[in-house]
């Protein structure tokens, strides 16, 4: 618990972007927030613990993410924050198989920082909203592929970018995350085969 001195002392904003000090400060914290996550699971995630593995005083982590859920929306902020492209095969089956493919990976491996993060967010409100800025964040990310794919003419321009990623993607989450089915190395091709299918067939049109 915090102190009445650590608690006296104001909090910045989790979300500022500082340089020096600082920023090499929320470098150390949040990389021992993901070991932490990923060894130990949500329940097993405590201010003390992440301070000790950064290398920071405790005051300081206290001061500067105030709980648990501070620590974990930042660490959703930053992973927002870092550049990613989906790949591009040069055709829309094969960014959509690509984009699985991605996603069952950072499920399926041991640990799996990815089933943590979202295991989290179930347990703490913050965190749960910036997962839901993640997750946006990513899917606006990722409507490059269809709109390489209205370049290509394989789609028509009317096409709903958002409904199509959600459409192609969903299973996997779906398996993976609800039903906790073992990995099938198919089903990344299968629903990007499923999801090109529907919307050459119009299905995503608005």
């Amino acid at each position: 618990m915090r102190s009445a001195a650590d608690a006296a002392e104001p909090a910045p904003p989790v979300r500022s972007r500082p340089g020096g000090r600082t920023a090499r400060i929320r470098t150390q914290v949040l990389d021992a927030v993901t070991a932490e996550l990923a060894e130990h699971g949500y329940d097993g995630l405590s201010m003390d613990a992440v301070a000790a593995r950064a290398g920071v005083h405790r005051a300081t982590v206290y001061r500067r993410w105030q709980e648990v859920g501070g620590l974990l929306a930042d660490l959703f902020d930053a992973a927002g924050n870092q550049r990613w492209d989906p790949r591009d095969t040069g055709s829309l089956h094969g960014d959509l198989a690509a984009l699985n493919h991605e996603i069952q990976d950072s499920f399926t491996e041991q640990p799996s920082l990815a089933m943590a993060l979202i295991a989290a967010s179930f347990r703490s409100e913050e965190a749960a909203r910036a997962l839901r800025r993640l997750w946006d964040e990513r899917y606006t990310q990722s409507e490059i592929i269809v709109e390489r794919a209205i370049q290509r003419g394989e789609l028509p321009s009317d096409v709903d970018a958002r409904a199509l990623l959600i459409a192609a993607t969903a299973p996997l989450y779906h398996h993976l995350v609800l039903l906790r089915t073992p990995p099938d190395p198919h089903l990344p091709e299968l629903a990007a085969t499923t999801a090109t299918l529907a919307a050459g067939a119009g299905a995503f049109t608005r």
